[in-house]
């Protein structure tokens, strides 16, 4: 029997922002094991936290989508630190902790108690491509809606590789009914995770609205994607319109009504992504 949580991430409200399945005390668990176990819990990802292996990590971890694993990804880094915390596992040192995974170290801040908690990554470094003219058309038609005015879609690379387009405004992505059979077959010829759009919000809260569609890995939409928004920031930053010391709020997820929100900044030309978290399960796994 080894513990297990879920935690919804980018929110403090049980049920809503994007929920993370957390297998604790995983070593001893086989690659189909673990698959086996994501693809049970139908979640975006699901991982799994093992002794660490690299000098300086405080825990190893593996993650999973129903279909395959990836390198790193956002928010199943934030809610797993959250777990672990909570379950005494790890404890941070002056507020920080470094996770392992397939990309490397990933440092996490940490500051409150309980609700009041907010956790921080720091973003791998992205390598960014634009896609061809061929291929920026190909996904305006999957997407069924132009670019904002100047700009032209890219792959970010930061582990998952996403295909990063900026639409009209915030009312076109929320409205955005994309070909997801397209978009699936689309994203297995590129080799990407999927397809992240934004578009600006006039006012409010949040700066941009976010949504991140992965078909081909199984999921029509990831209600709140943390590797998806540091890739947007990546992107604005690529293309002039986020530099050094900006921050901003992202929101996303109310259209599969899971409503979360994204605290995004860029300091030292690095990308930070961070948010709350809650536990909203907790159990042993049968293995």
């Amino acid at each position: 029997m080894r513990p297990f949580k879920i935690v919804d991430v980018f929110t403090a409200t049980p049920f809503m922002g994007n929920p993370v399945a957390v297998v604790m005390q995983a070593d001893g668990l086989s690659d189909a094991q673990m698959q086996a176990i994501a693809a049970w819990t139908n979640l975006s990802e699901t991982t799994f936290h093992l002794t660490p292996e690299t000098a300086g990590a405080d825990y190893r971890l593996r993650i999973f989508t129903p279909r395959s694993e990836l390198p790193f990804a956002g928010h199943p880094t934030l809610g797993s630190a959250h777990a672990l915390v909570e379950a005494g596992l790890v404890t941070p040192r002056d507020g920080r902790l470094v996770q392992e995974c397939a990309t490397g170290l990933v440092p996490i801040t940490l500051e409150g108690e309980g609700a009041e908690r907010r956790l921080q990554l720091e973003m791998p470094e992205a390598q960014i491509t634009p896609l061809s003219e061929v291929e920026a058309t190909r996904l305006t038609g999957i997407l069924g809606q132009p670019y904002a005015a100047g700009t032209a879609p890219a792959m970010v690379n930061v582990g998952p590789r996403w295909i990063v387009a900026e639409l009209a405004n915030a009312e076109t992505v929320i409205a955005l009914t994309p070909d997801l059979a397209a978009s699936a077959a689309f994203e297995t010829e590129m080799g990407v995770t999927g397809v992240t759009v934004f578009g600006r919000h006039a006012e409010g809260p949040a700066q941009i609205e976010t949504r991140s569609f992965a078909p081909g890995d199984g999921i029509a939409e990831d209600p709140v994607c943390g590797s998806g928004n540091g890739s947007v920031a990546a992107f604005r930053m690529e293309i002039g319109t986020l530099a050094e010391g900006d921050s901003y709020v992202a929101a996303q997820g109310r259209c599969v009504g899971r409503a979360g929100a994204v605290a995004v900044s860029v300091s030292g030309g690095k990308v930070y992504v961070g948010g709350a978290a809650v536990t909203t399960v907790e159990g042993t796994i049968a293995l």
